[in-house]
């Protein structure tokens, strides 16, 4: 074997190892995820204590206005809120943030609206092997179609719930025009946006910068900067005292 064909193999072997690192790392996080939900069923016979911190609230009414940033960050906040600041780095083929969207995503939508948080969301792709890899590229170049609004936020909801299984190739370019348009997408250049994934290139460069604040895979949180634990975050009572008490 030639010296070039070593270092190919080597750089595969690396890219492997990395790749079983980081599915490693999220199967840990997802198993403390779980963990937190199992022990709050369980707690006091899964009576009064889960009801107050561990069952996911209500939307309230109408959201806070979203807006999309020129480097595809997503903003949500009433106007004049500017703290505190809630960051969300979150990939759409991500287990874990699939579970946090259904046990946590409406207590946050529901202080951005009440204007007690700006929240901001940052789309980011955490998997570097197939299918995963596609799955996720195809979902937040899609994402970055949606021109802001209530139709973003729609869209994103509607990623987590047809997310696919992580051996499974899914969020088929049609599949994801009909979501869009299920959302509320009028946008005439929309359905081409998504099928020629034009938005690649950003959206890789966007998630390689942005990645850099969720070093231990997604989700992450950051309430003005400091990393919220999961057991925190995971917990719609806990994560809404958190957000009140950063606004002290």
């Amino acid at each position: 074997m030639g010296k070039a064909a070593r270092d190919v193999s080597a750089r595969e072997r690396i890219k492997a190892q990395r790749e079983l690192e980081r599915k490693q790392e999220q199967r840990r996080r997802l198993a403390t995820i779980i963990t937190v939900v199992v022990v709050a069923l369980v707690a006091v016979g899964g009576g009064w204590w889960y009801v107050q911190s561990g069952k996911s609230e209500t939307l309230s009414g109408q959201l806070a206005p979203i807006t999309v940033q020129s480097d595809g960050t997503i903003v949500m906040a009433k106007p004049g809120v500017e703290k505190p600041v809630l960051d969300v780095y979150e990939d759409f083929q991500c287990p874990a943030c699939k579970m946090f969207e259904e046990t946590s995503s409406a207590t946050v939508k529901n202080m951005a609206a009440a204007g007690q948080v700006k929240v901001q969301y940052h789309p980011i792709n955490i998997f570097t092997m197939e299918p995963t890899s596609s799955n996720s590229m195809r979902a937040s170049a899609a994402a970055r179609c949606v021109p802001g609004g209530s139709q973003w936020m729609a869209f994103h909801d509607k990623l987590f719930k047809q997310q696919p299984p992580e051996d499974k190739q899914g969020f088929a370019l049609d599949d994801l025009v009909k979501w869009g348009k299920d959302a509320g997408v009028t946008d005439p250049g929309f359905e081409a946006c998504v099928k020629s994934q034009k938005h690649v290139q950003a959206q890789t460069q966007y998630s390689q910068t942005a990645s850099k604040m969720a070093p231990k895979g997604t989700p992450t949180l950051r309430l003005n900067g400091t990393e919220l634990d999961n057991k925190v975050a995971f917990t719609p009572a806990s994560l809404r005292q958190a957000i009140l008490d950063a606004a002290k």
